[in-house]
């Protein structure tokens, strides 16, 4: 951090994803909140969503002793807030608003944001009005606060999240000027939309129309909220230079500063206790396949997965599922491997046989022996219809099996029962070959966890990566296993290459076009990675820990207090004009 650097008094931080384990924005500001709560302790303040009126948020400890009068002030104000901590390291202070009032205001609200930012809402739909009406709620929560306990003596940031918050920090930039506004955008909306209805993006970046696609995309209001927020707020910032670059031609704005997504190693466990969540997991991950298929896969089986949310191009499962096809018939698989796709899909429960299967194992398949919870539509489901159209029943003699978890792993799914970070120390290698990803927690999520990984260049992670090991001197640019050589009886026109035990992590390059080159090379991979020996595993297992320790928040925490520098200056410049 620069000794130059203004620092903000106070910090409030406004998303949906406070208190609400949605997606990756969750992790971000769960596994920031310690290093900043540190640094400015209860002078960080997360504003979020209160839709759990009616049921407990194991999330969220309500504190009614905390700021009590000011509560009250609000409450007469219109503002319904519950005031605690957040259940994550750190313990941060959050105040949760209830929106639900302000869908009343709404045409107001919205005739008030085209008058004063030129933002249209008239082609709203969807999760438009609730995300705005929360936003909304959420500026006026940060108002009240600053004009109760602050002044221009303070130095204070509102930081907004995604397009769901922009209308907030448009409120807060028009009635207390005296806040320092930062938006961060993790990724657009027209590129996702673009990229998710089978256009190509980046060969074509250059000639797309923001407004134009926004239109041709359905997706007017949504758009127009994140660019003019972006062109108003005192710092613009986005998660890596894949979404800059994004941002830059479709939003018509160079974000002034790249926030990358570190994580929090206190996440992860030690020594004895991350061995035996290890082989509790596998055990667990091991037991449901075998009642599940009515196979003997025993813990040499090797173990891989891609997980995320389910987006059938843009995170690569098409992608993957390719792969996994191509390693299956392939000569060269020797070894059994056990293939997950963990992604939450449109799911009823957990399958009632195979929960009975789990208690009274008998040896024989069950009818869909690849899925392990009812979907509501499985004939609508691409996953569950390409396993179907390729034929795959899992048999024992097969030396790939694919297992679909569609469900969110919170620890009482009613199969595994196990957390999402749990099931993942029981992986031995995972997969995320994404075609649109600002970033990519999941593939940092598992180096941290010691996962070797393999993702792409389309990855804001992947380049970062690609990054970190360009900076260090390698001795090989890639390594061809003993074994493999063995396996290849010494031919090396035979032997497969495998990066993942020299870096554990494999950045493939991928493009708007390359998908069997894609395909090849992760099936490659996966066959090169199954014929490793243990020690060759074991450094991959530590290259992987050891690129994660780079990507901490202590590191990456110094791109935010450039932020907050950012904002604060062109605040204060603001303020003077």
């Amino acid at each position: 951090m620069s000794q130059d650097n203004l620092l903000p008094d106070y910090v409030f931080e406004s998303s949906w994803e406070v208190c609400n384990k949605v997606g990756g924005i969750y992790t971000v500001l769960s596994t920031r909140a310690k290093t900043l709560q540190d640094a400015m302790p209860d002078r960080l303040i997360f504003i979020g969503p209160d839709f759990w009126l009616e049921k407990e948020n194991p999330l969220f400890v309500e504190d009614r002793s905390l700021w009590a009068d000011w509560r009250k002030l609000a409450c007469s104000e219109g503002l319904p807030i519950r005031i605690g901590r957040w259940q994550i390291p750190g313990r941060p202070v959050v105040v949760l608003v209830d929106f639900q009032p302000f869908f009343a205001k709404k045409n107001d609200i919205y005739g008030a944001l085209w008058n004063d930012f030129q933002v249209d809402s008239l082609h709203a739909y969807g999760d438009y009005d609730e995300a705005s009406m929360f936003s909304y709620a959420a500026g006026r929560v940060v108002e009240s606060f600053y004009n109760h306990f602050l002044d221009e003596s303070k130095r204070v940031v509102y930081q907004a999240h995604e397009w769901m918050t922009g209308l907030g920090a448009l409120y807060i930039h028009k009635f207390v000027p005296a806040i320092a506004t930062i938006f961060t955008t993790h990724a657009t909306t027209i590129g996702r939309s673009i990229a998710g209805n089978g256009k190509p993006l980046y060969d074509y970046l250059f000639a797309y129309n923001g407004n134009q696609m926004a239109e041709e995309l359905n997706v007017q209001s949504k758009h127009s909220i994140e660019r003019q927020t972006a062109h108003h707020v005192d710092c613009f910032t986005t998660v890596s230079d894949v979404t800059a670059n994004e941002c830059l031609e479709l939003l018509d704005k160079q974000p002034d500063v790249v926030l990358p997504n570190g994580f929090e190693l206190d996440f992860v466990p030690k020594g004895v206790t991350f061995v035996n969540r290890r082989r509790k997991a596998r055990r667990r991950i091991l037991e449901v396949a075998n009642a599940l298929m009515g196979t003997s896969l025993t813990d040499d089986t090797l173990i891989v997965s891609t997980s995320g949310r389910y987006e059938w191009k843009n995170k690569g499962i098409d992608v993957y599922l390719e792969a996994l096809c191509r390693a299956l018939h392939d000569s060269r698989l020797e070894r059994q491997v056990l293939a997950l796709v963990e992604v939450p899909a449109w799911q009823s429960g957990p399958r009632r046989d195979l929960q009975e299967r789990l208690k009274n194992f008998r040896s024989s398949p069950l009818p869909e022996p690849f899925i392990t919870h009812n979907l509501y539509e499985p004939g609508a489901d691409m996953v569950t219809q390409t396993l179907h159209r390729w034929g795959i029943t899992n048999r024992e003699s097969s030396r790939l099996k694919i297992m679909f978890v569609p469900c969110y792993l919170d620890g009482a799914d009613g199969i595994f029962n196990l957390h999402y970070y749990d099931l993942l120390l029981g992986l031995d290698l995972t997969i995320y070959p994404s075609y649109y990803e600002p970033w990519g927690y999941t593939p940092l999520e598992s180096v941290a966890f010691k996962v070797p990984c393999i993702t792409t260049t389309l990855a804001g992670f992947g380049l970062w990566a690609n990054d970190q090991k360009a900076s260090e001197s390698k001795k090989a640019i890639s390594k061809t296993s003993g074994q493999a050589m063995k396996a290849a009886n010494g031919r090396i026109e035979d032997a497969i290459p495998c990066y993942l035990d020299t870096d554990g992590v494999e950045v493939v390059k991928r493009s708007d076009y390359n998908y069997n080159e894609v395909s090849d090379r992760i099936r490659d991979e996966i066959i090169g990675f199954s014929k490793l020996n243990d020690h060759e595993v074991t450094f991959a297992r530590k290259a992987a820990a050891s690129l994660a320790a780079k990507a901490q928040w202590k590191y990456f925490i110094a791109y935010y207090y450039k932020a907050y520098d950012f904002a604060l200056r062109r605040a204060a410049a603001r303020m003077k004009a």
